[in-house]
């Protein structure tokens, strides 16, 4: 990967919309070529799918938190069966491993406080191999969603 796929990605990041001729202005390279490196890109999965951003709280999901997760084991059986059922939780818009404690960081939406303690008591609670839950509020976004650095 050189300079200019990754001008190409931080333009796509930017603007996932651009037609391949406004991709290719941007970027100072012929139509062709830069279609062919954004080819490319999607092929050896730099580039791993186009979608809309959409706005949790123009949606209603108003309320946000940071849960963190610590296991009982952490065998391999265990870790895969907690991965794959938070993976099957909606709300659940991001989920992290870390190394140390706590072994994962969720980010949830929900619509309110109410939906938040539902979610946490009858889904987050009950994940195979949780042994504690910690969470905290978010109260605003300063960085959300930032394009790679080049």
């Amino acid at each position: 990967m050189d300079a200019l796929d990754r001008k190409i990605l931080t333009e796509l990041q930017l603007d996932g919309r651009l037609t391949v001729t406004e991709l290719a202005a941007r970027v100072k390279l012929s139509v062709s070529p830069c279609h062919r490196r954004l080819r490319d890109l999607e092929r050896e999965g730099a580039i791993r799918g186009y979608r809309a951003m959409v706005d949790p709280a123009a949606v209603g999901l108003n309320f946000e938190a940071l849960v963190f997760v610590t296991l009982r084991w952490e065998d391999a059986d265990t870790v895969s069966a907690f991965e794959e059922a938070v993976a099957a939780v909606p709300h659940v818009l991001q989920a992290q491993r870390l190394f140390g404690e706590p072994d994962y960081l969720l980010r949830v939406a929900t619509t309110g406080l109410g939906a938040f303690q539902q979610l946490y008591d009858q889904q987050l609670a009950r994940l195979p191999g949780v042994q504690r839950l910690n969470s905290t509020l978010v109260m605003k976004h300063i960085v959300d969603d930032r394009p790679l650095p080049e």
